[in-house]
């Protein structure tokens, strides 16, 4: 995305999180009018061709109105009891109201492990790329019921910016019920003024956030700030705004200038291709034929199998490869969906002969054209 938020319009895929503090209007219970109102701004969204993927706190607030809990559990076991109640109404809620629009949802429960371990970053990826594919409105979370101190996210800001990353979002939407980032604490200080723009590099944002108001929820401005920091390493927009304010959604997306916008400090493709091209250790190398060579120079696709004549070197799912013509000139580098012994196995063969060769076809392209980056 450009420094402009005229740009949010041409946005193809947002990702959106709404924080505990509005879902469960300050811990009363979920706020069915307001959580009505955003799935109506992101039904829209689906009308207009945008993919949106949803990530929600409330789980564990929700859990506490449920279970009559009047303070935020204090040990682990109580927090991932509440957070398995609260789920149920959250799943109920959206599930009801999407479906008003012809819109299907799906839950998607994920944990820090998921996300840092190749091979389930690439499944927990396909799965919601496709579900995406099928029309279908991801709603995430994180498996409260399941994390430990050790895994857990943190905060929903952090996995929303880290959901962002995985799909390869435009842009990443933080509904708070704060108006967005201001110079100083406006609770505090009535002359804090509200910033309009900024880079997610300006060293000034960590004096300008401080922690959260309330005890429903783990992030407060400092989180979203990590969090706008994150999304920006694949080149994601982040825009911190008042989930209270009417069609608010809808106004980012138009363009209007309202909560704080973070610029990221580099272009989607450009943070890609770098992360792709400059920080993986490449493990291992496939010869393409001139057919393969000249489809991914042409058109940017994905690599088939049936491309590639000869694959050496010892890698596993997910990890980085050079593709290369057959006199040696690198073409491109991507993180391949099988193994080295996979890949020499189904070398030059077409995804129906995978079964065949392999017992299973986790997925038709060896590697997907989102994890390709031509050199």
């Amino acid at each position: 995305m450009k420094a402009d938020r005229a740009d949010f319009g041409q946005a193809k895929r947002i990702v959106i999180k709404v924080g505990s503090s509005l879902l469960t209007k300050g811990g009363r219970g979920l706020d069915e009018i307001a959580i009505s109102s955003w799935v109506e701004q992101m039904a829209e969204l689906k009308r207009n061709g945008i993919d949106v993927v949803l990530v929600s706190s409330g789980s564990v607030a929700e859990g506490m109105t449920r279970l009559g809990l009047k303070e935020r559990p204090k040990t682990l076991h109580e927090l991932q009891a509440a957070a398995s109640v609260g789920q149920m109404g959250l799943v109920r809620i959206f599930e009801n109201n999407f479906q008003k629009y012809g819109l299907h949802t799906a839950q998607v429960l994920l944990t820090h492990d998921d996300l840092s371990d190749r091979k389930r970053y690439l499944n927990a990826r396909s799965t919601l790329l496709t579900l995406l594919r099928y029309g279908v409105v991801p709603v995430i979370n994180e498996n409260d019921a399941v994390a430990t101190d050790e895994i857990r996210f943190g905060d929903n800001d952090t996995l929303a910016a880290l959901v962002a990353n995985l799909v390869g979002a435009d842009l990443l939407i933080i509904l708070t019920d704060q108006k967005g980032l201001f110079t100083r604490d406006p609770g505090v200080d009535p002359d804090a003024e509200l910033i309009s723009s900024i880079s997610v590099k300006d060293p000034r944002l960590e004096k300008m956030a401080g922690g959260s108001r309330n005890d429903l929820g783990r992030g407060g401005m400092f989180t979203k700030v990590r969090a706008a920091r994150l999304a920006s390493r694949s080149g994601t927009a982040t825009v911190i705004a008042s989930g209270i304010v009417p069609d608010i959604i809808t106004e980012i997306y138009s363009g209007t200038e309202t909560g704080t916008y973070l610029m990221p400090d580099i272009a989607p493709l450009a943070a890609r291709k770098q992360w792709l091209a400059g920080q993986l250790q490449v493990k291992g190398k496939l010869v393409l034929d001139q057919g393969a060579v000249k489809v991914l120079k042409a058109s940017g696709k994905s690599l088939l199998a049936v491309g590639v004549k000869s694959a050496s070197g010892k890698f596993n799912r997910g990890e980085l490869v050079s593709c290369v013509d057959e006199g040696g000139r690198e073409i491109a580098r991507g993180l391949t969906n099988y193994s080295g012994d996979e890949t020499r196995k189904i070398s030059g063969l077409t995804s129906p002969d995978f079964e065949s060769v392999l017992g299973y076809c986790d997925e038709p392209e060896l590697i997907h054209r989102d994890n390709l980056v031509l050199v």
